[in-house]
């Protein structure tokens, strides 16, 4: 493919601009995307879609691809949660309708079993100015709706899963949220946590803020890994927050690894739910009287799920 025929490509189907980058490891990276057209109104919690073509190269040391003669001129699309880096670099909390750019925390995804990745090893290649497609909608249900004033909380996550949480966090700071608010994200090593300084600074500056990073693979984890689901049947998440954990004042937030979470499936013959194994979130708080949300049905719980559809 000649230059000019890449830059008509790119002129055709990019409609956004990297407007800054920062990789807090080479697999990790937060990335603010100002679209040429105006930023839509949304709420914190939603997902955007990001795009690169085929035809754009891709980061080395990634899962070899064996490209289709029929997919070369056609975009590669994927739905990410929108982030948010909560302060400014005055350490001010942002304008966010006034940055015209939106966030998002992307880790590289240099090997799956389903295939070679196709997008984040083409959007690990961006530097700043570069041109990719940015999504004209905004959606999801993921949202603080149901929050109160005086509720708990509680954002648990993994990896780049805490993205829709810190947006949500910004909200709720914004808000001036008076009930107490948690968050806890499990990762490999403490440098896949993008975002640990900001949330040590909001916890000296909001006393009802708790911030627990949970790392898996560090030296000092041999024989003793806390994921998120110990942390509840343990007991340490309600230590940390300092009460029990209160159906009908508490609000879970869960993003991440599906065996994390949990959803159950609906056994076609029973109509029982069947919970995956071993226990997710959702089977250990329904356990203690918490409500998935299940909106097929307009049911509104107390557990809310990221769901990119």
């Amino acid at each position: 493919m000649t230059p000019a025929e890449l830059a008509a490509l790119r002129q055709k189907h990019y409609n956004a601009t990297v407007a800054w980058l920062h990789k807090p490891n080479s697999d990790l990276m937060i990335l603010r995307i100002r679209p040429d057209f105006p930023v839509p109104q949304h709420k914190p919690g939603q997902y955007s879609t990001l795009g690169m073509g085929h035809w754009e190269p891709r980061a080395p040391d990634c899962q070899e691809e064996a490209p289709k003669p029929e997919d070369e001129y056609k975009l590669i699309r994927r739905a990410y949660s929108i982030s948010c880096s909560v302060l400014d670099e005055h350490g001010q909390l942002f304008d966010m309708p006034a940055t015209g750019w939106l966030e998002f925390y992307i880790v590289l995804v240099r090997h799956s079993d389903q295939g070679p990745p196709a997008l984040t090893p083409r959007l690990f290649t961006l530097t700043e100015g570069a041109r990719l497609f940015l999504g004209e909608k905004i959606a999801g249900h993921f949202t603080l709706d149901p929050v109160k004033p005086g509720d708990t909380v509680l954002f648990l996550s993994t990896g780049t899963g805490e993205a829709p949480h810190n947006y949500m966090l910004w909200e709720l700071l914004r808000r001036a949220h008076t009930g107490k608010v948690l968050a806890a994200c499990c990762v490999r090593y403490r440098r896949d946590l993008g975002y640990t300084p900001i949330h040590d600074e909001l916890m000296r500056r909001h006393p009802n803020y708790t911030y627990l990073s949970l790392t898996t693979r560090e030296p000092t984890n041999a024989g003793q890994k806390v994921y998120i689901q110990d942390l509840i049947t343990s007991g340490q998440l309600e230590e940390r927050l300092g009460h029990t954990l209160d159906p009908a004042t508490t609000h879970v937030y869960l993003c991440g690894n599906p065996k994390m979470i949990g959803v159950p499936t609906v056994d076609k013959t029973t109509g029982a739910k069947v919970y995956p194994q071993p226990p997710g979130v959702v089977e250990i708080l329904e356990r203690r009287q918490f409500q998935l949300d299940q909106h097929s049905l307009k049911l509104k719980g107390n557990i809310h799920v990221e769901e990119y559809w």
